[in-house]
């Protein structure tokens, strides 16, 4: 266990960055047991840090209670190994709210979401987040994507702003984060975090590290560790042919099912999981479960990939 900070933890990660599934059992509610279990495997695997009821853990159809219940079980799941960072949403007084469940479930960070339903415009967004930030002593890294897009200088403003540490992009506007990057660069001294947060990261990657931005999220690390894994260490180790041949035989063919659906890049994920043998349930609401045939070809797609590892040793 390290008292390092948070961003210190974050920025020269050993693996990949690790969002669970949440688990449901039978019945529909949350199944803490097999989420830690989940989330223990994970950490053994070799994340460098949790990011827990996040997007892929379905913060959305969680109960604050549930909520608060998941990120404590992740908390004691990694027993100090890795840091936890607790997703926060909805509007501000809600996110509040949420921010104080996750330190107090002890949390080390947290991944403040786009406010619930309106557009707002960039006054009214750097209130939000500077709100959520000041509610708690918890760092906090701000997600962009679908109404919470943010322009350059908005972005300045946050760096500006006690508590906000970074900035995980959802959105896929190269131009823009560029722009993000060197304004921030030129007017904030002292580092602030990046992470591409677009779905199935691995396979946008390569551009995004042509930007600087080295850290990145992995759905597939829920089911797949040992492939997300490799691929981490070989985009580090400057591996090109290894990244080239899992990105071709790999990433691509998953990404292409997973926009099969709506939803996918939540309800695959957990479908890989029970594929690799964990029992994590269904998911909720409005979301649905991926068909019997995509299943069948997730299987074969995951079946490729560790095929791909075999022949790389």
């Amino acid at each position: 266990m390290t008292s390092a900070p948070l961003a210190a933890r974050l920025n020269i990660p050993s693996g990949p960055l690790f969002f669970p599934v949440t688990a449901y059992g039978p019945d529909g509610s949350v199944d803490l047991d097999t989420y830690r279990a989940h989330v223990r495997r994970g950490v053994e695997a070799g994340a460098a840090a949790v990011f827990a009821c996040c997007g892929t853990g379905e913060f959305h159809a969680l109960t604050p209670e549930e909520f608060e219940s998941c990120v404590r079980a992740a908390v004691e799941a990694t027993e100090g190994r890795v840091p936890v960072v607790a997703g926060a949403g909805y509007g501000t007084a809600l996110a509040v709210r949420y921010a104080r469940l996750a330190e107090a479930a002890g949390a080390d960070g947290l991944l403040a979401m786009p406010p619930y339903l309106v557009v707002a415009g960039q006054e009214g967004l750097l209130r939000h987040y500077r709100e959520v930030a000041a509610a708690t002593a918890l760092p906090v890294i701000v997600y962009q994507r679908d109404n919470a897009v943010f322009t350059p200088e908005t972005v300045v403003g946050l760096a500006r702003t006690d508590g906000v540490i970074g900035l995980k992009d959802g959105l896929g506007d190269l131009d823009l984060m560029q722009r993000i990057v060197s304004a921030v660069r030129s007017e904030v001294p002292g580092d602030f975090l990046y992470f591409n947060g677009l779905p199935t990261a691995e396979q946008t990657q390569l551009a995004y590290r042509a930007l600087g931005v080295t850290l990145y999220s992995s759905a597939v690390f829920c089911f797949a560790p040992e492939i997300a894994l490799a691929f981490h260490q070989a985009l580090r180790g400057g591996d090109e042919s290894l990244v080239e041949k899992l990105l071709d035989g790999f990433f691509r063919p998953f990404v292409e099912l997973r926009a099969q659906g709506r939803g996918y890049a939540v309800a695959l994920v957990k479908a890989g999981v029970r594929l690799r043998g964990l029992d994590v349930g269904e998911v909720r609401p409005p979301l649905h479960e991926p068909t019997e045939d995509h299943v069948k070809q997730l299987a074969e797609v995951i079946e490729r990939g560790y095929a791909l590892l075999e022949e790389a040793k």
